[in-house]
């Protein structure tokens, strides 16, 4: 009987703490949105820099000889993209786009498991602090052409994403200004 007495009070007690969690997640979950530093939104010229890749990443591309495809299709994106003026040296810019792709592991079991994905930091120009990173999945591939497929979904996922960042940044500031 005592034992039954003791599994309820480990019950009662694992219920409460779980109840209380939920409560405290709750109340947390309405906090606003941390603002989006408004360099991102003011900035008129940027600078793309080549972060480059990691080992594994790098003998892929270049197997695909394409060394640089990460930092070539970000490129043309931001350029096609026309939001930001693209310029030539990181001293006239306002911003730096620091894109990269790694391949970390993500899976300890065997096979090794690998999450290939682009990495952008923006950094303030004048202060070179980094002021935001995205990072977007891009689907692992056997074939050429599903590896293409998947890293153009990839790129086109990261320039969305930077897009609403750039967006919410605009829309911060000019509910600043009212």
């Amino acid at each position: 009987m005592s034992n039954n007495i003791h599994w309820a009070a480990w019950t009662w007690i694992l219920v409460a703490a779980l109840t209380g969690g939920a409560e405290a997640q709750n109340s947390q979950g309405t906090a606003p949105a941390a603002p989006v530093p408004v360099q991102i939104a003011s900035a008129k010229k940027i600078f793309v820099s080549n972060m480059g890749t990691d080992a594994m990443s790098t003998a892929a591309f270049r197997r695909e000889q394409a060394d640089n495809k990460p930092y070539n299709e970000f490129y043309a994106a931001v350029k096609a993209w026309g939001r930001y003026q693209v310029v030539d040296t990181p001293g006239d810019a306002d911003l730096v786009f620091e894109i990269g792709f790694s391949a970390p592991i993500v899976g300890a079991g065997e096979p090794t498991a690998y999450g290939p994905q682009l990495n952008l930091s923006i950094v303030d120009a004048r202060t070179h602090f980094r002021l935001w990173t995205l990072f977007e999945p891009v689907g692992g591939a056997l074939r050429k052409a599903t590896w293409d497929k998947n890293f153009a979904a990839g790129m086109t996922n990261l320039m969305d994403d930077l897009k609403k960042l750039s967006a919410r940044t605009e829309s911060s500031a000019e509910n600043g200004n009212k």
